[in-house]
């Protein structure tokens, strides 16, 4: 999922519903994209690449429905409806419902609930945004976490694996001065020679990297003292 364009689906037949939504929509630096869907059209919502849906559930014979496939595509969702005998709002595991018209002031509230579905929207969409964002670091610093541990076991098998190469490279060696090889033996005994050498200079690799690490490691903690020094004079 993509956290810095989110996409807002807005599942409705009516041009005005979705011009609404889109114009109230609270200003921000990087605002979501908007795709319009006939809600009619519910079946074909999963195929759709979205992060919130908007759905116009005004029609009555259509808002079960509606729900069901919202709910099935498992993403937020606010349902709009004017059923009157429902509370003004109510949340159902992903999916918030909002009345369209209130009795205690319908033309009041018939003005504003655009600019209420747009702020309710925006809340959900940063709330998946900071998720998706904290999944990700959790998903990298495992990921780090892991070659760190696969570093560490390299490190500390180094000795053991030079000491096994030395073998290996010394019987090399052995076999080359042995009179009266076969040239195709001589051969793969020279072969097995310049694959320890190979061999050896990787794993020297890998202590002048642990070096480089143990001074940048003291170069950090020294940082700090340092800074707090400079800041006393």
């Amino acid at each position: 999922m993509s956290v810095n364009r989110p996409t807002v689906l807005i599942l409705s037949s009516d041009p005005a519903f979705a011009r609404e939504l889109a114009e109230s929509w609270p200003s921000e630096a990087d605002p979501p994209e908007f795709t319009v869907l006939d809600e009619g059209l519910f079946n074909e919502l999963a195929g759709e690449h979205y992060h919130l849906a908007i759905a116009d559930g005004s029609r009555p014979e259509s808002r079960t429905g509606l729900k069901q496939a919202l709910r099935s595509a498992g993403k937020p969702a606010i349902v709009i409806h004017t059923d009157s005998s429902t509370a003004l709002a109510r949340s159902e595991g992903s999916i918030i419902e909002l009345r369209r018209d209130s009795p205690a002031d319908p033309e009041s509230y018939e003005q504003n609930w655009v600019g209420i579905a747009a702020l309710v929207g925006r809340e959900i969409l940063q709330r998946s945004i900071a998720e998706t964002r904290q999944r990700n670091a959790e998903t990298a610093r495992a990921a780090v976490e892991a070659e760190a541990v696969l570093g560490r076991y390299m490190i500390e098998m180094r000795h053991n694996v030079n000491n096994a190469l030395t073998s290996v490279l010394g019987n090399a060696e052995l076999l080359t001065l042995e009179p009266g090889l076969p040239a195709n033996v001589l051969a793969q005994a020279d072969t097995v020679r310049n694959m320890a050498l190979r061999l050896h200079e990787v794993f020297q690799r890998f202590s002048s990297i642990e070096k480089e690490l143990s001074v940048v490691a003291r170069e950090s903690g020294k940082r700090p003292s340092a800074q707090r020094a400079a800041g006393a004079h």
